[in-house]
């Protein structure tokens, strides 16, 4: 007897359109090696930007970055480093030394509230290399202790699409093969 999948493990495979005016800026920044803040709203395409131009501009990426141990594993997965049994303020000043002399921009994708902990750590990786925060807000209550830093980062800011983009969207996805073609009737709908 086989096993069903949960809807939780199903993944749509979506196409990417649009931002293109994003993607420019964004490639033009990183040429200049400048902090990034990449705002927008929950859903409107902030990591798939990220996912977009991660290998042609040769990011860093930690796709989870609310707890310093969890940005610290990415980083060390980066380095080949090993974790072991060491503390975790070892850990994070093994990666803090491993990133100077580099120059590999680091995406820091779904930052919210910081902790001075943390905070105090991006603020030591953006003294080393490029930064780039991904979050829904610029606000100091809802980013946290980072807040006075923001003042040093370029802001990005993606919209919502537009029903022309939805539009563009779905029928990239009916070509895809990931939507049957019926779905580009209730575009407008799904927008």
């Amino acid at each position: 007897m086989q096993a069903r999948a949960s809807t939780s493990d199903v993944r749509l495979a979506i196409p990417f359109v649009g931002r293109e005016r994003e993607i420019e800026r964004l490639r033009q920044l990183h040429k200049r090696r400048s902090h990034v803040l990449i705002l927008g709203a929950e859903g409107v395409g902030k990591s798939a930007l990220v996912a977009r131009l991660h290998h042609s501009l040769n990011l860093r990426v930690c796709a989870a970055s609310e707890r310093l141990s969890e940005i610290c594993e990415a980083l060390e997965r980066e380095f080949d480093l090993e974790a072991g049994d060491l503390h975790l303020v070892r850990r994070k000043n093994r990666v803090l030394k491993s990133l100077k002399g580099t120059k590999r921009a680091v995406v820091f994708d779904g930052a919210s509230w910081t902790t001075p902990k943390l905070s105090g750590f991006i603020e030591g990786v953006s003294e080393r290399v490029p930064v780039w925060l991904c979050a829904r807000s610029e606000h100091p209550w809802d980013i946290g202790r980072i807040w006075p830093l923001l003042v040093r980062f370029e802001h990005v800011e993606l919209k919502p699409f537009h029903p022309g983009e939805t539009q563009m969207l779905v029928e990239a996805a009916v070509r895809g093969g990931s939507v049957p073609a019926d779905t580009s009737n209730i575009a407008a709908w799904l927008h």
